[in-house]
């Protein structure tokens, strides 16, 4: 059974920055391609950014372009989502997503295995 475990969600000032982490369990980390989305209260589930197993290839939703970034751990297996220049339209519940195989992929869809989320609160 896969596991994801996000966590470094919280409350923060509008400008400020916060460090998301997913830790996965019970499957290979290093074969699988990764994945954030985010759902805000009323809206649907959004893609946020998305890498792939290696590391090399990654894809961000324009609204985040240039203030996140995605990466990943292979030996931690851990993923990671550092997010700078916060705005309040970025308040959601944040997932983290994985696929059974390779490949960075943008849509919900294409992901097997999801975490519980962890909420980030952005203050205006």
């Amino acid at each position: 059974q896969v596991q994801l475990v996000e966590s470094g969600g919280g409350l923060v000032q509008a400008g400020g920055s916060l460090r998301l982490s997913c830790a996965t369990s019970g499957r290979t980390f290093s074969s699988s391609g990764m994945a954030w989305f985010r759902q805000a209260p009323g809206k649907e589930r959004e893609f946020v950014a998305t890498i792939n197993r290696s590391g090399v290839t990654t894809a961000y939703a324009d609204s985040v372009k240039g203030r996140f970034t995605i990466s990943r751990d292979n030996v931690k297996n851990t993923l990671y989502l550092q997010m700078n220049s916060l705005k309040p339209e970025d308040t959601a519940l944040y997932y983290c997503a994985a696929r059974s195989y390779n490949g960075a992929f943008t849509t919900s869809a294409g992901y097997d295995f999801w975490g519980q989320g962890t909420q980030v609160t952005v203050a205006s």
